[in-house]
């Protein structure tokens, strides 16, 4: 385990056993605010319950993400490869990310209905910025002289796109792709928050409505548990996939 984790884990640990001694030593009741142990043993015992909201949750990310990555990934590079479409769409992906989410949230589900069609484009709205953005700053940022070159070896755009770009800017591709996955859940529970049946954010709404406490901070443990594994997740794909970074 490298040292900076180490570290973590120690302030991790810290933070848990002050909460948890500070909850015991004023009395603090459940409802108001449970022991990090009280959460832990409702997050075990109530698995059955949150599995399956962590399910649908789940779902509507990983589906979500998929959507951006089949969106952003050719748009960035159409607007690399054509200045004039990235002049005339950049005020419109800032302004997809300057409008607030839950201004967005209750038209999707007016828009789409209470189903998961509505909480998927709500992640893929999220997710979709840090990954164009990122990507396309990757391809703007090839080094000239190695474009030089490719051009007087009489390479076209594709195959300097695949040769050269794309393995350039794979590093600012992954980056924005763990910011994106990280950011992923907060689109979909703030839709399930909105309006939805089934998954962890319609359960923190009705745990929290009945003041079980201690269950919307086991789903908040889950959905912390679902952003982390995804952040691992893509960063052992980069490294596979980055071999020489």
């Amino acid at each position: 385990m490298e040292r900076s984790s180490i570290y973590s884990l120690l302030i991790a640990i810290a933070l848990l056993a002050v909460w948890e001694s500070a909850c015991r030593s004023f009395d603090v009741p459940d409802f108001i605010l449970p022991t990090p142990s009280r959460i832990a043993t409702v997050a075990v015992v109530q698995a059955s319950i949150l599995l399956p909201h962590a399910g649908i949750t789940a779902l509507e990310v990983l589906i979500g993400i998929m959507i951006s990555l089949m969106v952003a990934v050719p748009l960035s590079i159409v607007m690399f490869a054509h200045p004039s479409v990235e002049n005339a769409l950049a005020p419109f992906l800032v302004a997809s990310q300057a409008v607030p989410v839950f201004a967005i949230a209750p038209l999707l589900v007016v828009w789409l209905g209470y189903g998961i069609a509505s909480k998927v484009l709500m992640a893929a709205i999220i997710i979709f910025f840090p990954i164009t953005v990122n990507l396309l700053e990757g391809l703007k940022s090839c080094d000239h002289e190695y474009r030089k070159l490719f051009q007087l070896m009489g390479a076209g755009f594709w195959k300097t796109l695949r040769l050269l770009y794309w393995p350039w800017a794979l590093p600012h591709f992954f980056a924005g792709l763990k910011v994106g996955v990280s950011v992923a859940t907060i689109g979909a529970v703030i839709g399930e928050w909105v309006g939805a049946q089934q998954g962890l954010g319609y359960l923190m709404i009705q745990a929290n409505a009945r003041l079980n406490v201690d269950m919307v901070f086991a789903a908040i443990l889950w959905l912390s548990g679902m952003g982390l594994s995804l952040w691992v997740f893509v960063g052992f794909l980069e490294r596979k996939v980055i071999t020489w970074k």
